[in-house]
């Protein structure tokens, strides 16, 4: 399910007087596609045209870097991350048992954004904590060693369940 993204003219202005900063200094793209990603939670290929006119980059350059880094989306993310670890360590250990959980308690699936708005699911790649497999984050919180049910109990708080 996709959150539908309403881009506001005090957002655009903000974001132009930003890249004008980011101009004057050499190196303006990554500090701009930081920007973009904080003040419209995202960088669809909208904006990725306006950063690509203005930089005097091409937009196939510029979202070849969106979608390289982990750190920038191309469609808006909920208000909370929830992130399981697929890397090999905690796949072994079950890693997709608890992606399945929490894809059941979501009811979406992992690279999804709940309707309201409130939650994103995501797969990612190692983390760097293998001692501590299979791991999962939530809002950047490390929860190691888990379980299904350590990941339904976490949800659950979240959910006010």
């Amino acid at each position: 399910m996709a959150v539908k993204l309403v881009i506001t003219e005090g957002q655009l202005s903000e974001f132009k007087q930003k890249m004008l900063e980011h101009k004057q200094k050499p190196g303006p793209l990554m500090p701009t596609l930081h920007d973009a990603q904080h003040i419209f939670g995202c960088i669809p290929l909208q904006i990725q045209k306006i950063i690509a006119v203005e930089l005097g980059e091409s937009v196939a350059k510029i979202n070849g870097v969106v979608t390289f880094y982990s750190r920038f989306s191309t469609e808006p993310k909920g208000k909370h991350i929830v992130s399981v670890c697929l890397g090999t360590a905690c796949y072994v250990r079950g890693s997709q048992l608890v992606i399945d959980e929490m894809s059941k308690i979501l009811q979406i699936k992992p690279g999804e954004t709940t309707e309201d708005g409130e939650f994103t699911l995501e797969a990612s790649r190692c983390i760097g904590a293998c001692g501590l497999a299979p791991v999962f984050t939530i809002d950047g919180k490390v929860y190691g060693t888990t379980t299904p049910t350590i990941a339904r109990k976490a949800l659950q708080e979240m959910l006010g369940k």
